[in-house]
């Protein structure tokens, strides 16, 4: 996609080391494996909310409104 090669990414490795130092790059890793993995979960929860929402749905349609006023009526 991008076309980075070994020579890019050494650079941008060692400007990573450089902005946040050695010591904090592995809580630095850990915290974003972190942030993916409840990013990964609230996407799948999303996602089976919209499934209960939707099954819900025609449910919901199939009962008419008694305020509704229907076509048939004449005036």
């Amino acid at each position: 996609m991008f076309g980075l090669r070994g020579q890019e990414l050494l650079i941008i490795l060692v400007i990573v080391v450089l902005l946040f130092g050695a010591r904090k790059l592995p809580d630095l890793a850990r915290s974003l494996g972190a942030s993916a993995k409840e990013f990964r979960k609230g996407i799948s929860e999303g996602s089976s909310e919209d499934e209960t929402e939707e099954a819900e749905k025609p449910a919901q349609s199939s009962a008419k409104d008694p305020d509704t006023p229907s076509d048939t009526q004449s005036d």
